[in-house]
């Protein structure tokens, strides 16, 4: 059975094995080309899977995935308990879904080594659809179906409840960051004092996902915050090029974790009486108000840093004032073509 182990230094991970060659090095693969988190990811969801095959990989079937995705889907807490969200009483679907595509990409690496014995992916990337001669692959039936739920945002009230729960100037710069400037939670961590520029009001974001780059603008209340926290709360004597750092106890000066962040977010969110306020949601809520205030769907891509224009168009959703007017707008058109007498209404 395989056994997740670690190695780590300076509070950072810096090995991860699972006791099977093939399986480490596809993870020293992965390693190369990836962040932290989804290193971790992948390698606990290849034990979860070897763990419920109990088979070496080369040996792996397609019978052994499709078993494997019973086993995911099994009641966690009985019967009759399902989530709201899809009515699974399993694995939520994305969890699943997350976990095939670990397995399918380390078949992917072993195939292409053609040194491994394996000679086909046994996780299908979908089953064929049912019209006749229609093809597995693209257009064909998903082996799971995600739920395409709509996620939460803040309202204005709230944000300002949650800013005025913060307690220091770096708390609020980074929670600008996110809730102005749309960044991500690694982006805000990954800032360096030479991706700020607050003559022109923007950040570099050397670090985005899927390691692109971009510039952004942002809000000139980010850096008044971010100018508050270095000129009188960060230590002077921090080695680090990060912005933002521990503040207190025997790692200040060292650069503040994901865990420190959430931890952070989570008291304000609590004195703030607040039920949800993710790192996510601030992020959500700001592509929103920009969409809502008529900002092109274009300039959110760039602003968002999405790889596909099909990801921005969430917020048209979330902008529910610019679905109503533009409804309005057509049902107005309608109307106003019905009143016509009927030898009008076609010319």
């Amino acid at each position: 059975m395989p056994c997740l182990v670690l190695s780590a230094a300076d509070d950072e991970t810096r090995k991860i094995t699972l006791g099977h060659p093939l399986l480490h090095d596809y993870l020293v693969f992965v390693a190369a080309r990836a962040r932290t988190s989804t290193w971790l990811a992948v390698a606990y969801d290849l034990k979860v899977f070897f763990e419920v095959v109990g088979k070496e990989p080369a040996v792996v079937s397609a019978a052994d995935v499709f078993a494997f995705l019973s086993a995911q889907r099994a009641p966690r807490r009985g019967e009759r308990v399902v989530r709201l969200e899809d009515g699974e009483a399993g694995l939520a679907a994305r969890t699943i879904a997350r976990r095939l595509s670990s397995v399918r990409g380390l078949y992917g690496y072993l195939c292409a080594r053609e040194d491994t014995g394996v000679r086909r992916n046994p996780v299908p990337a979908s089953l064929a659809a049912r019209r006749p001669g229609a093809r597995r692959g693209r257009g064909g039936v998903p082996l799971i179906r995600t739920p395409r739920t709509l996620p939460r945002v803040l309202a204005p009230a709230e944000v300002d409840a949650l800013r005025a729960a913060l307690r220091t100037h770096r708390d609020r710069a980074m929670v600008d960051a996110m809730v102005l400037g749309g960044l991500r939670r690694c982006e805000v961590l990954g800032l360096r004092l030479e991706d700020l520029s607050a003559g022109e009001r923007r950040l570099f974001v050397a670090e985005g996902k899927g390691g692109r780059q971009r510039v952004v603008p942002v809000s000139a209340r980010f850096f008044a915050a971010v100018g508050a926290y270095l000129e009188s709360e960060r230590p002077p004597a921090a080695a680090t090029r990060q912005v933002f750092v521990v503040l207190k106890g025997a790692r200040r000066g060292e650069p503040l974790s994901a865990a420190g962040l959430d931890e952070i977010l989570g008291g304000a969110r609590s004195r703030a009486g607040l039920a949800h306020a993710t790192c996510h949601q601030l992020r959500h809520t700001c592509f929103t108000r920009l969409r809502e205030a008529g900002m092109a769907l274009e300039a959110i891509q760039a602003q968002a840093g999405h790889a596909s224009i099909e990801s921005t168009r969430l917020y048209l959703h979330l902008a529910s004032g610019w679905l109503e007017e533009e409804y309005l707008r057509a049902a107005e058109a309608i109307e106003a073509q019905a009143a016509l007498p009927a030898g009008e209404a076609g010319r």
